[in-house]
């Protein structure tokens, strides 16, 4: 089908994208909505397509801001979204988004269940992405379901639209078995630090002594400045004030060897020590002196790790990225006999579970069987 002008030219994609992040227009779709409550009239009566969209990503629901959704989500959602819309229209045909006619101009008011269905059918199987680079993980299939459901869920819970069409997608749970190994122990810790520390690579030793002894994310380490480096004067060193998902802060301690590895680090990039650097300054930079970024430090690692032709690891498939040095923190931490709770909060975990997901093999092999077998069952051969 071919959707009608207005509502082509309404979901453009660069101009949606502009009108998404013009926030100066969040009270005035405040006071929209203010005043069709005062006038005994239909919440989001006047709300277009691109109205609908910002307000699901920038309501404010928490008096507090901080409690609200967090940048990093806005744009994870927004980026999804955008995606959903420019492919819908694009490969309308392919897709076979049959719809009869535009209802009030609303490409979203027109969509219907099995649209829904078709498109993530599409997705997985057919689209440009699965056609170039193969399928995309369960994860990825999980989180990209996991924002169209909330978002049209959202669209029906406030009278937007009428039916409750994300029921039509298909549940994305990613089994266990489906979940990449990030699985790396401190055998393979040491190996790596003891290779980057014999070649003299200060920055990549660094970025793994860091990752690995503080279990801090990907992004958590990007966003890091010089004010986030904080005297302990309780335990006596250093810490880090860490901003986490849901803008939750938490104190991250710091072993003596790592600070070291800091002051190394930045003496690496001929930057300031860190008792005279700017408070708001990087803690750690890329060399051209800017803070990196999530996607820039995921294969910057895994470009360095590859390139180490000779290394050994316990599972030569396993995908080295920062985050698998999240893994290792709760793993190392496991083995040395750290309550789960404790780690989970180390983390900055919300949910046990969570947790639990990243020590899945260390229980399944301590509580195997075979660990409860007696020798004089077995004999000398146990």
């Amino acid at each position: 089908m071919v959707f009608s002008v207005s509502v082509t030219k309404q979901l453009q994609i660069s101009f949606l994208k502009k009108e998404l992040q013009d926030l100066s227009t969040l009270p005035a779709l405040q006071n929209r909505l203010d005043e069709a409550e005062k006038d005994g009239q239909k919440a989001f009566h006047d709300f277009t397509d691109p109205d609908m969209m910002k307000w699901f990503l920038y309501e404010r629901r928490h008096l507090n801001q901080k409690n609200d959704r967090t940048e990093r989500t806005v744009r994870e959602y927004e980026r999804e979204l955008l995606l959903f819309i420019e492919q819908l229209l694009t490969y309308s045909t392919e897709i076979d988004v049959d719809v009869a006619y535009i209802i009030e101009g609303s490409l979203f008011k027109s969509l219907q269940s099995r649209h829904l269905r078709r498109y993530q059918e599409w997705l997985a199987t057919e689209s440009p992405y699965v056609v170039s680079k193969g399928p995309y993980s369960p994860t990825t299939l999980e989180r990209k379901t996991t924002i169209l459901k909330a978002f049209f869920a959202f669209l029906h819970r406030v009278g937007y639209i009428q039916e409750p069409i994300h029921q039509g997608l298909r549940i994305a749970t990613v089994r266990k078995d489906d979940r990449p190994n990030r699985d790396l122990g401190p055998v393979d810790v040491v190996m790596l630090l003891n290779t980057f520390r014999d070649m003299q690579h200060p920055i990549m030793f660094t970025i793994i002594h860091v990752l690995t002894t503080t279990g801090i994310r990907n992004e958590e380490f990007c966003t890091l400045q010089l004010k986030d480096l904080k005297v302990d004067s309780i335990q006596g060193g250093y810490y880090l004030d860490v901003l986490g998902k849901g803008n939750k802060r938490r104190h991250v301690p710091l072993k003596e060897k790592v600070v070291h590895s800091i002051r190394s680090f930045r003496n690496a990039r001929g930057l300031l020590p860190i008792e005279r650097a700017h408070l708001d300054d990087p803690l750690f930079t890329t060399n051209t002196g800017r803070a990196y970024s999530p996607s820039y430090l995921s294969q910057y690692v895994k470009k360095e790790i590859t390139s180490l032709e000779q290394l050994k690891l316990s599972d030569q498939t396993m995908k080295i990225t920062p985050h698998v040095f999240r893994h290792a923190f709760a793993i190392i931490s496991k083995l040395n006999g750290v309550d789960i709770y404790d780690i989970m909060r180390s983390l900055g975990h919300e949910k046990i579970e969570t947790t639990m997901i990243y020590l899945e093999k260390v229980f399944e092999k301590e509580r195997h069987a075979i660990h409860s077998w007696k020798s004089e069952g077995f004999g000398e051969y146990i």
